[in-house]
């Protein structure tokens, strides 16, 4: 199964891919997801270390379970041959209604197939106030006019 774009990555391609990362993940579809990765992916996210689609896909059904109203946005940072870093910000609840917003930054390496088979995530939670939201959107992709992490000044 081919995953487009594939490496080696230039500044467009890498753009590409780091929106489709971030579309599908805004999905909160952990079936969907997991596709994106090789059968043998390997995570670090966070402390735990993860192999393979099925421990993916388990890992991402929790963590939406947890991280209500979960909005991402993905920015690149880099790319070189067959690897992208990116930073990221999302926003969630939990059940108690406390809101967060997660900063992080993203290493990726991808198979020929354009498959990501590494993916190493450190990734930290600020407490926010329901007023110092600025990830307003309908759940789903972010709209094509939401300001970027840059714009916000995040």
């Amino acid at each position: 199964m081919s995953r487009p774009p594939l490496p080696p990555f230039d500044k467009e391609s890498a753009i590409i891919k780091v929106r489709r990362a971030e579309d599908a993940w805004n999905g909160r579809d952990p079936d969907v997801v997991c596709l994106a990765y090789t059968p043998d992916s390997r995570w670090r996210n966070r402390s735990e270390f993860i192999e393979g689609r099925q421990q993916i896909r388990g890992f991402l059904a929790r963590k939406w379970a947890c991280e209500l109203e979960y909005r991402l946005i993905k920015e690149l940072w880099a790319y070189q041959d067959n690897r992208i870093a990116v930073r990221f910000a999302y926003e969630w609840h939990d059940h108690s209604g406390q809101w967060f917003r997660s900063y992080g930054n993203e290493n990726w390496e991808f198979d020929g197939e354009g498959l990501m088979r590494l993916r190493i995530a450190s990734i930290n939670d600020l407490p926010i106030h329901d007023g110092q939201r600025v990830f307003h959107w309908r759940p789903g992709p972010r709209p094509h006019d939401h300001p970027s992490l840059s714009e916000l000044g995040l």
